[in-house]
Order: C-alpha cells, then sequence, then structure tokens
C-alpha cells in the first residue's frame, strides 16, 4: 500500500507499520514497534482534541479527519488519517488500525491558492479584496483613536507608452521596481495593493493630519521620480495620485475609493506627476456629470434639441452676411439650458455625434426652408465636435445633410477649432480638401485660444477666422487683446482669408473693429440667437 498503515493493540502499543509508513515518518519499524502513537505528537492539537477523537472511536468504532504529526527529524506535517477498531467475536476491542496519507503537497496547493485568491501574482501585493479587508480594519481602529486614514489612488503617467515601447515583460519588472520604491515609502501599519494594470491603492493608517499626509505622498512622488534601471537604460516616471481621507471624505470603503479615484484624474488633469485631494466641488460636479449624462441620453432619444440662429453682419455694407446655428436643449423642467452647460459633457461622453448630426441635418433643412419661404440664400455656420472628426464619417454626414435637404452646398459653412488640424494632419488635409471640392465653406471657430499655428492655415483651405469673443470683450480698455485682434485680422487679410469677430456687445467695440477692417461681426450689439420664426422676421425687416 501507498498509504501509511498503523496496527496497535487495544493499549494503543505499536505492533506493526508497513514500509510506506517508515518511509513516511522517517522511523524503521523496529523504532516504533512496542512505542505509541504519542511518539508521532507534533504538539499542534490540545486535549480536548484527542478527547473528541478517541470518544469517537470508542462510541462508533472509527474516526477519519485531518491530524498533524511530526517526522523523526522534526518536521511536522499533515495528514489525512482514519482509525478503525478490531473487534474479536465478543464484541471486546483487540487492535486499532490507522491509515494515513500525507496531505502536504495538497495543503501547500490550497495555501498557494488562497495566497493567489488575494495577492497580486506579478508583485506580490495585496490585491484589492485584501486591500478591502485592512482597509475596513484601519477605518475601524482610526474610529476608536480618532485619527486619520488616507486612500492613495496612484496611476503612473504615460505607462502604457513605455510598456509598448520596451515590451510587456519589461512592463512587467518595471511594475516590480516600483512596487519595490514604494514599498520604502510606507510603514508596517500602512497596506500596498495593485489591483491591476499600472494603478496602486495605498493606505495610510493611523495619521494625525493632513499635512503628515502630504509629506508622505511628497516623499512617494519622489521615490517614484528617481531613475529605474532596466536592460541597460535608465528610464524616469512620474505618478498622479488621488487622495481621499477617512473621516473627512467618507465612512466606508466604497465611498473612499469613488473619491480617490475622482481626485486622481484632477491630477491628471493638472499635468501629471502631482496629487489632489478630494474635494466637496469634485463630488457636486461628477454627480452634475452623471445626471446631465443620464437625462441627455433621454434627449438625444426624445429629440429635446432646437437651434438658433444669431445674424453674422458684414461691416462693409451691413447686411446680413451669414447666420450662426446655435444647439439648445429644450429640458422639460428647467426649459432652455445653453450649450455651456452641456456639450463639453457630450463631448466626453460620446453623445455629441448624435447631436451634431441632428445639429447639422436640422441646420441646412432650416436654410432651404427659409429659402422657399422667399428669403434670401445666406450661409449658415454649424459647428463640428472634434469627436465627430475622430469618428471619421464626416465627409458622408455632410453630404447626407446636403442630399436630404436640398441646400446648395455654398451656403453651408463648417466650423472646427484649431485642435482638429493639428491631428493626424495628412488625414485631416485630404479630409477638407474632399468637403471642400462639395463647394462648402470651411472656418476656424475661436481663432486664438488654441495653438494658432500658420502653418495649417497655409496648407488647409480656410475661408474664414472667427476671433474668439475672450479677445473682443475688452479690446477697448485691454491694449494687449487690441493689438492681438487686430494682428489676426492683418494676418488673415495678407493670407485672402475673412475674418469675423464674435462677442460685440457695444458701439465701442464695433468702431475699433471697423478700424482694423474686420470684414464682419456678430454680437448681442445687433441681436441675440433666435428661434427660426424670430430670425425670419429678423431678415425681413433688413430687406
Amino acid at each position: 500500500s501507498e498509504e501509511g498503515i498503523m496496527i496497535t493493540d487495544p493499549n494503543k502499543v505499536i505492533l506493526l507499520v508497513n514500509p510506506a509508513f517508515s518511509k513516511m515518518v522517517g522511523y524503521t519499524s523496529e523504532e516504533l514497534l512496542g512505542e505509541t502513537p504519542k511518539k508521532l505528537s507534533s504538539g499542534h492539537h490540545d486535549r480536548s482534541f484527542y478527547a473528541a477523537m478517541w470518544d469517537s472511536i470508542n462510541t462508533f468504532g472509527h474516526w477519519h479527519g485531518e491530524i498533524w504529526n511530526r517526522r523523526k527529524n522534526g518536521e511536522i506535517f499533515p495528514e489525512w488519517l482514519a482509525i478503525s477498531t478490531v473487534n474479536d467475536l465478543s464484541g471486546k476491542t483487540t487492535h486499532y488500525i490507522g491509515i494515513f496519507s500525507d496531505i502536504s503537497e495538497r495543503k501547500n496547493a490550497e495555501e498557494q491558492i488562497r495566497y493567489l485568491s488575494s495577492h497580486d501574482a506579478l508583485t506580490g501585493l495585496p490585491n484589492r479584496m485584501l486591500f478591502k479587508d485592512r482597509l475596513e480594519n484601519a477605518i475601524a481602529f482610526a474610529a476608536r483613536s480618532h485619527h486619520k486614514v488616507a486612500v492613495l489612488n496612484l496611476d503612473l503617467d504615460q505607462f502604457k507608452m513605455l510598456n509598448d515601447s520596451l515590451g510587456h515583460t519589461a512592463g512587467d519588472e518595471l511594475l516590480r521596481c516600483v512596487t519595490s520604491q514604494l514599498k520604502v515609502c510606507v510603514r508596517d501599519t500602512d497596506t500596498l495593493c495593485r489591483p491591476g494594470g499600472d494603478e496602486f491603492f495605498i493606505a495610510l493608517a493611523n495619521m494625525p493630519d493632513t499635512d503628515s499626509i502630504s509629506t508622505m505622498v511628497d516623499k512617494i512622488l519622489e521615490h517614484i521620480a528617481k531613475p529605474f534601471v532596466l536592460e541597460g537604460r535608465h528610464l524616469s516616471l512620474s505618478c498622479s495620485i488621488g487622495i481621499a481621507v477617512y473621516p473627512d471624505d467618507g465612512g466606508n470603503f466604497e465611498t473612499l475609493m469613488k473619491r480617490a479615484d475622482k481626485a486622481m484624474y484632477q491630477a491628471k488633469d493638472a499635468g501629471r506627476n502631482t496629487y489632489r485631494y478630494f474635494t466637496e466641488q469634485l463630488n457636486s460636479d461628477s454627480f452634475e456629470y452623471m445626471r446631465i449624462t443620464h437625462e441627455l441620453r433621454e434627449a438625444v432619444k426624445c429629440k429635446q434639441f432646437t437651434l438658433h440662429y444669431q445674424p453674422q453682419i458684414d461691416l462693409a455694407t451691413g447686411n446680413v452676411q451669414g447666420v450662426e446655428a446655435l444647439v439648445r436643449w429644450n429640458h422639460p423642467l428647467e426649459g432652455l439650458i445653453p450649450p455651456g452647460r452641456f456639450i463639453s459633457i457630450a463631448e466626453q461622453n460620446g453623445l455629441i455625434v448624435e447631436i451634431g448630426e441632428w445639429v447639422l441635418n436640422e441646420a441646412c433643412r432650416q436654410a432651404v426652408a427659409w429659402q422657399m419661404a422667399g428669403l434670401p440664400p445666406i450661409v449658415i455656420a454649424v459647428n463640428m465636435s472634434a469627436v465627430q472628426f475622430k469618428r471619421g464619417n464626416v465627409e458622408n454626414l455632410v453630404r447626407s445633410a446636403l442630399d436630404n435637404s436640398g441646400l446648395d452646398p455654398q451656403y453651408l459653412e463648417i466650423e472646427l477649432t484649431e485642435s482638429i488640424l493639428l491631428h493626424d494632419m495628412d488625414y485631416m488635409l485630404s479630409l477638407l480638401k474632399d468637403l471642400k471640392d462639395t463647394g462648402l465653406k470651411l472656418a476656424i471657430d475661436d481663432f486664438g485660444t488654441g495653438y494658432s499655428s500658420l502653418a495649417y492655415l497655409k496648407k488647409f483651405k480656410i475661408d474664414r477666422l472667427k476671433i474668439d469673443q475672450s479677445f473682443v470683450g475688452d479690446i477697448a480698455i485691454d491694449p494687449n487683446d487690441a493689438a492681438i485682434v487686430r494682428a489676426i485680422v492683418q494676418m488673415a487679410h495678407t493670407l485672402n482669408l475673412r475674418v469675423i469677430a464674435e462677442g460685440v456687445e457695444n458701439q465701442e467695440m464695433l468702431e475699433y473693429l471697423s478700424s482694423c477692417q474686420c470684414d464682419e461681426v456678430q454680437g448681442y450689439h445687433f441681436a441675440r440667437p433666435m428661434p427660426p420664426e424670430a430670425f425670419a422676421a429678423f431678415m425681413a425687416d433688413k430687406t
């Protein structure tokens, strides 16, 4: 038998063991004969354990279970043991037979599984599950001691780029190096965790105040910034850290983790290689983002949008040169919501694609409707988001809007932001050329607020520059803004581009723009954005 077998007399004196038994425990049969099983006792079990075991044997005639014994060399090992009684015809016990198997490998495998279920395989750090358990213990202790617990969400900056460049093997080694640096920064009472990827969680326990937290976080940033030597190369890293503090920012694991995550993204937005604490304003912004996102989905589904139109005036003639279509959200409870409250959120969650498609189609349809009503044809300007261009379907979208409405392309102008033109320039050159070939016009919106590169003005076939109202608003009192506006107009004219200034609110602004020879203007001085019917009436008064 491969299992160890021991036979004793009724007094538990060993009479016989098989070779497998001797091999497992290290004793020869001669060394065990005449001894009792106590010779193998590990000391792991108390008297009550053995009392219960023999109570079962005497009552039922058998017992089986897990027990720890000791080999001859002193090693303690687990075994699965079954003990049975042997009785004669009168029912008197004559022998006990014990059969056992060494379960060390199974126990080791179980321990390894247990370890892997609570630790990260790459770094050996606790995983999210174990981190949650330790953080909750730290919070419970802090509640009694009136101290703070800081939860840090640490994300390595630009790690994906390094990982893709060096390869995943080197990336894994880099994560192990980061782990070593972080271990230097934390105390034995703190918990360092890697949930996955290039993200780490840290629980700083028993912290007296916020200043002490900041000191430790500064230390972490400093250590991560130290150069790493990997495969003979010196590499530099940085990280962004979001911090949520118990009890200030929350009293449980989920709340603190969510708020530390939000604060980490604030650190990313602040330029990386820094940290940010969670604030209530950040929480309010997040709730507002989620609320608007939810309601925007319903708005897209139910078409709760409408367009208002603001005229664009030719400074030389005073005539209406064009009109800009501006979207409004006709909220069922809040009424008309201006684009400043929802466009940026729509760009973040991708809903701007559906909204933008509706705006383009509706603007083209309305332009044709005005013409059919007898108004003179004018150019209608429609803003298009960078997200729409990234989706790669802009040309088909524009052609479809023109075909469906029947609008002559010469009366459509697409307004682009500067940032669109600086990414994948070859693709944009080709796309804008195709759009221009349809006969429509192109304008740069908010000129001066972005990169304002002369290179793209030379390469792309732009028709108009639109000076952002942030420059126009102070041209009468700020000589720097006045100089910028004048310079933009002169440069545009040199490149044979027309210039329109937005945000013109008074006569003083108008006179300065006229002196600069700006071509067109729009703003409250002439008219606010208005519904289609009001714009039609406005045009009727002008003709």
